[in-house]
């Protein structure tokens, strides 16, 4: 049930309490605003999980006060989950040239293109959504045409910064839009809603231009085959690799679908523009080793990424070996440090040469450092801190450092509902949240039963039972236990564990060998027993009873 529904309010379903996963709500006199709708991964804590995302409930049961939703930039986590909830959400999208381009594909994909609304916006343009009075304000990210958002209401003016930093030279679209921020603080901010992620770094996140002089000279002095991973939406950086190819007599070629995909964005909103139609995969072979750059998805060990399979030497068209080399122009997203571990060791046992940024100036973070971030509360002097987009330990590094600046921080996990207005900001409610797992192609609760019969598989095996039985339920034949990940096929335990479940299902009282439904469950039961006597897990018991 919704409250105080003349306030403005704020809600975090995902982002805020763990990086990725951004969904973001406003109301305002009851009426409805999303901001981003993205996805998250389950890294090394989660291996029963490859993509995840904000279960978004809640507001699709009061769609019809949704107004719309903002996307503030083109990242996965921010965009990536459109195209699977949208049709619980089932209203307007609005995004800038470079998002929509994105976006149309994901929707593509998902046969939704035609079903959505999706309005393009210009960077720094204007939009009027029910009660919202919305402008986008650039900012520097390591994406093209990042926008924070302004959010006008009777009640006062909310910033919303999506991600961002202060590059000087960020290559790519102009630097951050400092003065718009500071005429904002002159006029009178209620609230900043700010990014976290690098609130417990101190300094500055560096220039993208950096980078870019870097590489030009890493690439200039190596010989053989030369592979650059880096986040496939980061085209100032595509772009400075694309360089550093051309000034060291270097063609590109492109491998992996994410990557293929960015580039055709890139392109038709007029990016990269200076440059050739980068090479396919299949064109690999066809440039000599030391005229080729290849640049490849999987700079963050994602197992079935180009660069995963051309490290196990299962790519179809791409090798590497002895003699080349691989730039991570990435830093590894916190959960994914085991995967990329794992790249990078089946690379170096192949002989490849590794750079990454722990030796070598190859990259540059996308989000703001602390001095940064102080920099940004002079400009705006917002009465309340709302940090987002980081764990508890960047949140609260980040409301401690907006408190030395002068605001009121508010310190808020998914699912809370602070009210912003009238009166004093403070959390007035809570909404219920939840994760969803992509599943094939299909989505799960994290929390459900899916879920959680594979962690018990995962951990402790799964063991199925199959045997026949009669009309009157006498055992017929041979029963047969099957335990992958327990037994193997040919282990003489199985044998007799298949002897002690018949046995024991033949004890059963007559009556109940008779109900289909009581005698699988107490053949589950017989089972789980036989099966504790020789081991000390619990596995996930299935039982198969034909009746003939």
């Amino acid at each position: 049930m919704d409250v105080l529904n003349g306030d403005l309010a704020f809600l975090p379903l995902g982002g805020t309490g763990e990086i990725g996963m951004n969904l973001n709500l406003y109301r305002c006199g009851g009426e409805w605003l999303a901001v981003d709708c993205g996805i998250g991964f389950g890294g090394n804590d989660l291996p029963e999980v490859d993509v995840m995302m904000p279960d978004p409930s809640f507001i699709a049961e009061r769609r019809d006060r949704l107004r719309g939703l903002v996307i503030t930039h083109a990242h996965e986590d921010h965009i990536g989950a459109v195209a699977w909830l949208w049709p619980q959400l089932r209203c307007p999208v609005y995004a800038t040239p470079f998002a929509a381009a994105v976006l149309r594909r994901k929707l593509a994909e998902a046969q939704l293109q035609g079903q959505v609304k999706l309005h393009v916006v210009p960077p720094g343009g204007a939009m009027v959504i029910g009660p919202f009075d919305l402008r986008f304000l650039r900012v520097a990210h390591s994406i093209a045409e990042a926008q924070a958002l302004v959010i006008r209401t009777p009640h006062g003016i909310v910033v919303h910064t999506g991600d961002w930093k202060l590059d000087p030279e960020p290559l790519v679209g102009p630097p951050t839009d400092e003065a718009a921020f500071a005429a904002l603080g002159e006029e009178g901010v209620l609230a900043l809603v700010c990014d976290s992620t690098n609130a417990m770094v101190e300094g500055h996140s560096g220039s993208e231009a950096e980078v870019r002089r870097s590489l030009a000279e890493l690439i200039r002095g190596l010989t053989g085959r030369v592979a650059v991973t880096c986040f496939a939406s980061n085209v100032a950086r595509v772009e400075s690799v694309a360089l550093a190819a051309q000034a060291a007599g270097r063609s590109v070629a492109v491998v992996g679908r994410s990557l293929r995909n960015l580039e055709a964005a890139a392109r038709e909103c007029g990016y990269l523009k200076d440059f050739p139609p980068f090479a396919t995969e299949d064109e690999v072979d066809d440039i000599p080793d030391d005229n080729l750059l290849i640049l490849v998805t999987g700079s963050q060990g994602e197992p079935r990424s180009a660069l995963a399979r051309i490290a196990a030497d299962s790519h179809p068209r791409v090798a590497l070996g002895e003699g080349d080399t691989v730039v991570f122009s990435s830093r590894p997203i916190p959960g994914n440090e085991q995967a990329i571990h794992a790249v990078q060791e089946n690379l170096a046992r192949r002989g490849v040469r590794l750079m990454t940024d722990d030796d070598h100036m190859v990259h540059v973070s996308g989000h703001p450092a602390r001095d940064e971030l102080r920099r940004l509360y002079r400009l705006v002097k917002p009465r309340y801190a709302v940090p987002v987009h980081g764990e508890w330990r960047h949140l609260s590094a980040h409301a401690a450092l907006a408190k030395e600046a002068g605001a009121i921080p508010i310190l808020l996990e998914d699912g809370d509902i602070l009210g912003l207005a009238p009166g004093r900001a403070e959390v007035v409610d809570s909404a219920p949240v939840g994760r969803l797992v992509v599943d094939g192609n299909r989505l799960v609760p994290f929390s459900g039963g899916v879920l959680a019969a594979r962690r018990r598989m995962l951990f402790n095996g799964v063991v199925l039972g199959s045997l026949a039985v009669d009309g009157a339920g006498r055992v017929v034949g041979q029963a047969r236990v099957s335990a992958p990940g327990l037994f193997d096929p040919d282990d003489p335990e199985t044998g007799r564990l298949a002897d002690e479940f018949a046995a024991a299902v033949a004890d059963l009282p007559a009556p109940l060998r008779r109900d289909d439904v009581a005698l699988a469950d107490a053949a589950r039961s017989s089972l789980r027993r036989a099966l504790g006597r020789r081991l000390q897990k619990r596995p996930l018991v299935d039982v198969h009873l034909l009746r003939v």
